[in-house]
């Protein structure tokens, strides 16, 4: 073979190198650079954004999670040795049976906690991020007590930013309206129990035994006929429906729970509650008027060990149970379960409609507080009734209500 053959056959195999070698480099940087983009124009939805309010400024962090979505609704309580925001002495809304320092508890550690959802951070209510939000809206409570002892501790956390001005009506606690005067923000609560129309006392009732009559076809006009006046609504509603009731339809008898009357059909514990919510739904969104949004505080179950509430029974934890300690189950999960499903009905027909329908899902996370209620640290001690073990001492666990709150309205 002579020399000028052979650098010909030295060349053909040195191209064939090179090619073998630069094809893959091409590729894998073409590849590179379309993931490169890709990663810079897909930015990860869950931003999580904590503000703290100091004295001069607003101090932003912000952490970047998983793009896939957070269940903030499922973890644990865990220490946050900053709290509480403000204390019974800052604060002038809370009512005599929640003011549990005043009355001599001995134990603060049920105030220092948080919440922690499993794959990522909710921060803690920050109230001038919440005021800005808010600027020039209105929110209105509507439900009972439990309803009404979260108003005060929003109102509570929001003392320090600013006292409202109470511009109620009456003088009546169920019907407060308090109005921030630098937000032109106003915060209300619309006493209603039920939801739908109440007859106290019905005649048909037992003798000597309290009826409730519902007719769980007709909305309450107490908030009725107020909501179109909120951009936002909070409704809730719960331990009234453990009560003796007679139900109506159509104002019709139509059967009773805990009522012991004849020829009246006895439903379960979630029939009224169930149809009370359906009616509730309905009626907001046969609002032609209404735009704003609604959202659902699902319900929070009491806490009562060793007897029922007029019976002995009290709630003496001291720290909150942890999430495998404790399950929905019972009344509890029954309630819980007819609550979802009317709102799960009632989320789909609020989208065709344009209206946004948003779920507080406080049921299970608050199961696991049974140290935060008063129990008899609501009253003097030389006075003698029985322990409260549904609603929450302020300060308490439902100050993290606002947690949720804030980062929906962020949302």
């Amino acid at each position: 073979m002579d020399l000028q053959s052979t650098k010909s056959q030295h060349r053909t195999l040195n191209k064939k190198v090179v090619l073998q070698i630069t094809l893959p480099i091409i590729l894998f940087t073409l590849i590179t650079l379309q993931l490169v983009k890709n990663i810079s124009t897909k930015r990860p939805q869950n931003l999580i954004i904590s503000y703290i309010k100091n004295d001069n400024q607003d101090e932003v962090s912000s952490t970047s999670n998983s793009p896939k979505s957070c269940d903030v609704f499922s973890g644990e309580w865990i220490p946050n040795m900053e709290a509480p925001y403000y204390t019974n002495d800052s604060c002038n809304v809370i009512q005599e049976h929640q003011n549990c320092m005043k009355y001599g508890r001995p134990d603060t550690e049920f105030m220092k906690w948080k919440w922690k959802p499993n794959e990522c951070e909710l921060p803690i209510f920050n109230p001038y991020k919440f005021l800005e939000i808010v600027r020039g809206k209105s929110l209105a409570f509507v439900g009972d007590s439990v309803a009404r002892n979260h108003m005060q501790s929003l109102v509570c956390l929001l003392s320090r930013v600013e006292h409202p001005i109470d511009v109620s009506n009456n003088k009546d606690d169920n019907f407060k309206r308090w109005f921030y005067q630098s937000y032109n923000f106003t915060l209300v609560i619309l006493w209603s129990p039920f939801l739908v129309k109440t007859l106290e006392n019905d005649p048909n009732g037992r003798t000597g035994k309290t009826f409730w009559g519902l007719h769980l076809d007709e909305a309450d006009e107490v908030w009725k006929d107020e909501i179109d006046k909120f951009n936002y609504i909070i409704i809730s509603a719960g331990q009234w429906f453990f009560r003796p009731l007679i139900y109506y339809e159509k104002r019709n008898f139509m059967g009773c729970r805990y009522c012991e009357i004849d020829n009246l059909t006895e439903y379960s514990l979630s029939f009224g509650y169930q149809n009370a919510f359906r009616t509730a739904f309905q009626t907001i969104l046969e609002k032609e008027n209404f735009k704003g949004v609604v959202y659902l505080r699902t319900f929070v179950p009491g806490h009562f060990e060793g007897g029922e509430w007029d019976n002995g029974g009290d709630c003496l934890k001291k720290s909150p149970y942890k999430s495998n300690e404790v399950h929905l189950e019972g009344e509890t999960l029954e309630l819980y379960t007819a609550q979802m499903q009317e709102f799960r009905e009632a989320q789909g027909l609020a989208q065709q409609r344009g209206l946004s329908f948003r779920l507080l899902d406080m049921t299970r996370l608050m199961l696991m507080r049974p140290d935060g209620h008063p129990s008899k640290y609501g009253r003097p001690a030389n006075l003698t009734w029985p322990s409260d073990c549904v609603h929450w001492c302020l300060p308490g666990p439902i100050d993290s209500w606002s947690d949720f709150l804030l980062e929906m309205f962020k949302a």
